[in-house]
């Protein structure tokens, strides 16, 4: 069993309705083509569930709503692999006593939208008894209204509770040396070129190739499609070779 937990978004695209987004939608994907045993847990505004969780739900996986108080919102566009970017709003910090009950789950993915959203202490908790692994935009993403911004002014103490932090190209030239971070696993994607995996001390190159379609949440679909070939028993690599398949899968329909 695994478990991702995170908040929706509602994504703006020039010409576009509104859709949904974030962690919770983009991990669902993933899981319609693995098929194995995993809960979501998504959360949003109260006044948003009927627009943003039927889309999650129609995947497939069981998914609890955590009702919130605010839905995070963006608009952004793509120029092929270059994403722009803007916040209009912003999603609901998680509180260690707003947690959820877990099903008794080795690994979760914990995927921010925005660094406010999962503090240090609330990461402790839901670390007990599981393997972390963190989505890097709850580490860089700056939790302002306007441009998306990025900068390296995170708790370094959210570090402690991870055992695999995922982050992007753009977000790793902000962290720094990903083999200095002191986190176990760590996975710098490179947009439609493929990933390095930095474990033991020795990073490897995993080739990838560019995908067919629009590539907004591709990066949640790698980490859930990691967690659940690391829960198989995969090592890191090999757990990084099956996720940029099934990326691969889900983004050439």
């Amino acid at each position: 069993m695994i478990a991702l937990i995170g908040n929706l978004s509602r994504d703006l695209l020039p010409g576009q309705p509104p859709r949904v987004g974030g962690g919770p939608y983009h991990s669902a994907r993933a899981l319609q083509r693995l098929r194995v045993p995993a809960r979501i847990y998504a959360r949003a505004a109260e006044e948003d569930r009927a627009e943003l969780l039927p889309p999650v739900v129609r995947l497939g996986t069981p998914t609890r709503f955590v009702p919130g108080s605010a839905t995070a919102t963006f608009a952004f566009s793509y120029d092929g692999d270059v994403r722009t970017m803007e916040v209009v709003a912003l999603g609901d910090r998680w509180e260690a006593a707003e947690l959820p009950e877990l099903p008794t789950a080795r690994w979760v993915h914990v995927a921010p939208l925005s660094r406010h959203e999962w503090p240090a202490e609330t990461l402790a908790v839901l670390a007990r008894n599981r393997r972390i692994l963190l989505d890097g935009q709850g580490l860089v993403r700056v939790p302002r209204l306007g441009p998306l911004e990025l900068d390296a002014d995170f708790d370094p103490e959210i570090l402690r509770h991870v055992w695999v932090l995922k982050l992007a190209e753009e977000e790793a030239a902000v962290v720094g040396d990903p083999a200095s971070l002191g986190v176990r696993e760590v996975l710098v994607t490179h947009g439609s070129r493929g990933s390095t995996v930095y474990v033991g001390g020795r990073s490897e190159f995993v080739p990838a190739h560019p995908l067919a379609h629009d590539p907004t949440g591709a990066g949640d679909a790698f980490s859930t499609a990691y967690i659940v070939g690391r829960n198989a028993g995969f090592g890191p690599v090999g757990a990084a070779r099956r996720a940029t398949a099934v990326v691969a899968s889900i983004f050439s329909r």
